[in-house]
């Protein structure tokens, strides 16, 4: 899976993760897990508690050609955790009086969307943001051209997914599709009428101070910052082989950026507060959820919930693209975690050292 959200349930414990595993040194435990030759070559993670306080993690090797450690709190590309950051952008704008979710996204980009039972006078801005529109995804048409490193405009990778026809009517379902959150992207430009980056630097980023999260320029393939190696097999049984350099251009507002573990909690954990990131009405929206189709999981406006074994309800989002498997989650308290392994994962089974990490750190 190149850039969307892994497999629902991502977040639900194994049988072995208690509520009171959390120790401090549990997070490490679970991190170790996840690394060596059958599993991820390196992994890293944050944990932030109410108090704001954040404690960083690290396993594994951050480079397999050169035997390189793990560079502490390196960044890693986020897959579709960028999806929550889009929708925080557009439902700042909704408050703003700038966008409406209940209108057609025709308002906004007319004439952009036809297609084979495709028209954007039919669908509307809440839809696309909570995947209730039935556009068809045009993610396994680009990992070919995010891994050779080709750059596609958001046009381009629109032209694509509208070779596709409609999934399903708007609003008849729940179908989880990129294309969603790239035309979501382009209306955050054409109302703003300044790129989608810069909104999001503004309005996120320096807002509340993170230090090492960005939505990579057009064609930028190299992480700016110290990272772990991204890693990627062409099949199941395939040999690792390095892809940290990607142009994650076709990923965009639904998975191109990237950030750290502890710019992750921060924001998870600011985006729960009303008035932080969003108003109270602004939050009851992305809060608002459908079903998916998996019991006890549930999709709002860029954001899903679920329980944890400890039954506490958490708001999360995950992601994958070529090199990096990353999930981002909080409490209602504020307690936020966010644990990445530094190669895509393409099972269950690749996931389920990672939940238990997640829950540990919640549940503690």
């Amino acid at each position: 899976m190149a850039i969307g959200a892994l497999a629902l349930g991502a977040l639900a414990p194994s049988a072995g993760a208690a509520s009171g595993a959390a120790r401090p040194d549990a997070v490490q435990q679970r991190l170790n897990a996840m690394v060596g030759p059958d599993h991820a070559p390196g992994a890293l993670a944050a944990v932030r508690d109410r108090a704001g306080h954040t404690r960083t993690y690290a396993a594994g090797v951050g480079d397999l050609a050169t035997g390189a450690k793990v560079p502490g709190d390196g960044e890693v590309r986020i897959g579709s955790v960028t999806k929550t950051f889009t929708a925080v952008v557009v439902l700042q704008l909704v408050g703003e009086g700038r966008i409406r979710l209940d209108v057609p996204v025709e308002t906004y980009l007319p004439g952009l969307l036809r297609g084979q039972g495709i028209d954007g006078r039919k669908m509307t801005m809440r839809q696309l943001l909570q995947h209730t529109s039935g556009l068809p995804d045009y993610e396994d048409d680009v990992t070919d051209d995010i891994l050779q490193r080709r750059y596609l405009s958001p046009r381009d990778t629109l032209g694509i997914a509208l070779r596709h026809e409609a999934v399903f009517a708007p609003g008849t379902s729940w179908g989880y599709s990129n294309t969603n959150y790239l035309v979501a992207g382009m209306i955050v430009e054409k109302v703003t009428g300044r790129p989608l980056a810069e909104e999001v630097d503004k309005r996120i980023v320096k807002k509340i101070g993170l230090r090492h999260t960005y939505l990579p320029a057009p064609a930028e393939t190299t992480l700016r910052g110290p990272h772990p190696q991204g890693y990627h097999k062409d099949r199941p049984n395939g040999p690792l082989r390095d892809v940290a350099e990607i142009d994650p251009s076709a990923a965009w507002a639904a998975g191109a950026m990237v950030s750290t573990s502890s710019d992750l909690t921060r924001f998870f954990s600011e985006l729960v507060k009303e008035g932080h990131l969003l108003s109270g009405p602004a939050l009851k929206q992305m809060r608002t959820t459908v079903p998916t189709g998996v019991p006890g999981y549930d999709y709002g406006l860029g954001i899903m919930r679920t329980q944890l074994s400890c039954h506490k309800t958490v708001w999360w989002h995950n992601g994958s693209i070529p090199g990096y498997g990353t999930w981002s989650a909080a409490t209602d308290d504020g307690r936020a975690a966010s644990v990445t392994m530094t190669v895509d994962p393409t099972s269950q089974a690749d996931l389920q050292p990672t939940e238990d990490a997640v829950d540990a750190a919640l549940c503690g």
